[in-house]
This record gives structure tokens, C-alpha cells and sequence, in this order.
């Protein structure tokens, strides 16, 4: 993707957010989400951001209020989120009413595939408000999103 300089000095960062239990990537259940740690996911998504001309501002939380919080101080300061809601994908009402708050393009990222798990699984409240949903693909889903935002993100623009 060609850039140019001034658009890129304007460019705002993506939003990296991972939900509960995300920091313990690695050791919980490497079965279903492989041996990459929370670390390694965001080493490759500061790596594709800067690949597609965006920094990026990453974190995750175990804590449902802190993540709401993220993402109403979101607005006008990023381009877009990219999120993994993980268990509040399927429970949080109030997470799904908070993302439209920053009114930016979001991805929803999930790195199993959810729709191959429990059934309680299969329904998201994140999904409605998503630009695209990526799942399955391992971390590597990440990078899918966050080319996908970039794309979306610019196309976006006048």
C-alpha cells in the first residue's frame, strides 16, 4: 500500500484490544489457541500496523469497566479498533453499546474458531457492529484485521 507522507503524519493509531483471560495466551488451553502469547500478538500487530502506515495502541484487560473505558477515551484519537472481545463477545450488551461510541470502522478478531465450539459461542454482540469478523485463523487473524481496517480506513478517506 503507497502512502504518502503528509496523510501518514495525520494518520491516527489503530486500537488493539484483547478481553479476559487473553493475557494468559500460550498456557490456557494451547490446544484451542495455540503456544503464541499475548506478547507475540502484539509484536505482529505493531509490525502490520506499521506495515500498512498506522501505529498502534494495544492493551487488554480482564476487567469489563476498564475495557468500556478504553473505548469511550477511543474517540478522535483512533482510526479504528481492532477487538477481541473473547467471553464478552457472547454475554456483554454493554460492551456492544460502548463500541459504537468512537464511531470508527471495528474487526472483531477471534483467534479459534467459535462457531466449532460451544453453542453459547456462536452468538456475539460484537458482530453487528463489526466491518468483518475474522476467526480461526490463529493470531495471524490479527494481521488479516488490522490490513482489512487499513483498507477500510482509506477508502474511507476524501
Amino acid at each position: 500500500m503507497s502512502t504518502d507522507s503528509a496523510s501518514d503524519a495525520q494518520r491516527l493509531p489503530i486500537l488493539l484490544l484483547n478481553g479476559p483471560n487473553l493475557n494468559t495466551l500460550g498456557l490456557r488451553q494451547p490446544d484451542i489457541y495455540g503456544a503464541d502469547t499475548l506478547a507475540d500478538v502484539v509484536a505482529l500487530a505493531e509490525r502490520t500496523a506499521a506495515d500498512v502506515g498506522f501505529g498502534l495502541r494495544a492493551a487488554q484487560t480482564n476487567h469489563e469497566g476498564e475495557m468500556i473505558d478504553w473505548i469511550h477515551e477511543a474517540r478522535g484519537q483512533v482510526s479504528g479498533i481492532v477487538i477481541n472481545p473473547a467471553g464478552w463477545t457472547h454475554t456483554s450488551v454493554a460492551l456492544a453499546d460502548a463500541l459504537v461510541i468512537p464511531e470508527v470502522p471495528i474487526m472483531e478478531v477471534h483467534i479459534s474458531n467459535v462457531h466449532k465450539r460451544e453453542a453459547f459461542r456462536h452468538h456475539s454482540y460484537v458482530s453487528p457492529l463489526a466491518a468483518g469478523i475474522i476467526v480461526g485463523y490463529g493470531i495471524r487473524g490479527y494481521e488479516f484485521a488490522i490490513r482489512r481496517l487499513a483498507e477500510i480506513v482509506a477508502a474511507d478517506r476524501p
